[in-house]
């Protein structure tokens, strides 16, 4: 019997991987740097860092606004309220957390403001910066925004109505957490309270003793800073 002949093995078709373009691996770099947040900012804040302690899932208010191609993402804002079972008094201060992961059109946050809570959230002249497929992190462990002069007093597990104006992106509404400064957010920083300065003029007199007065003054600053 003549031997079986076997057919020829046709080479197996070489594996093309997909060419990703200089947007996508823009995108890929923004998501990377979001995974980084906790290692940073740890490295930045020490052993004790809010970061390298254990969290649970995020409560934190998120929302997505896409721009053309892009989006604007809004993550995981909270306000850090008072230890548990106490409150935030009116006429306190109270930190908003958030980060802004931008991979749309360069955009601007302009202002923001929490209408029936506070009477101001002061931003930096000019707002802050997003260029695209930029990041900004508002998220600590110090309070870079601060809802200043509360109308009512805040407690762990409400929920404060902020708006976030973008000059492109328009008006963003959120409901925000207020998260109670306890177990895994207690090595936040709380809100800077307002603090009296005494200044003392003292008057002399060429005849007859002298006099002094005291005028205490209140000073509170609040700063915002964008880190790319």
């Amino acid at each position: 019997m003549l031997p079986l002949s076997r057919p020829n093995a046709r080479p197996a078709a070489a594996f093309r991987s997909p060419r990703r373009g200089p947007r996508a691996l823009r995108r890929s770099c923004a998501v990377a740097a979001v995974a980084l947040i906790p290692v940073l900012a740890g490295c930045e804040a020490g052993s004790n860092a809010p970061v390298l302690q254990w969290h649970p899932p995020t409560s934190g208010a998120s929302a997505t606004i896409k721009e053309g191609t892009g989006e604007l993402a809004i993550r995981n804002a909270f306000i850090l309220g008072a230890p548990a079972n106490a409150t935030l008094p009116a006429g306190s201060s109270a930190g908003l957390f958030v980060a802004l992961v931008n991979t749309g059109a360069r955009d601007r946050l302009i202002r923001v403001s929490a209408p029936g809570a506070a009477t101001s959230v002061p931003l930096p002249a000019g707002g802050v910066l997003l260029e695209r497929d930029r990041s900004a992190f508002l998220t600590g462990p110090a309070p870079e925004l601060l809802l200043t002069g509360l109308t009512r007093s805040l407690r762990g597990g409400t929920y404060v109505k902020v708006l976030l104006t973008f000059l492109g992106a328009g008006t963003v509404s959120l409901d925000v957490p207020v998260v109670a400064r306890a177990n895994s957010f207690a090595t936040f920083s709380p809100a800077p309270t307002a603090s009296a300065t005494p200044s003392a003029t003292a008057k002399q007199k060429r005849r007859g003793g002298g006099s002094a007065t005291a005028t205490p003054s209140p000073t509170a600053t609040a700063s915002a800073t964008a880190t790319p």
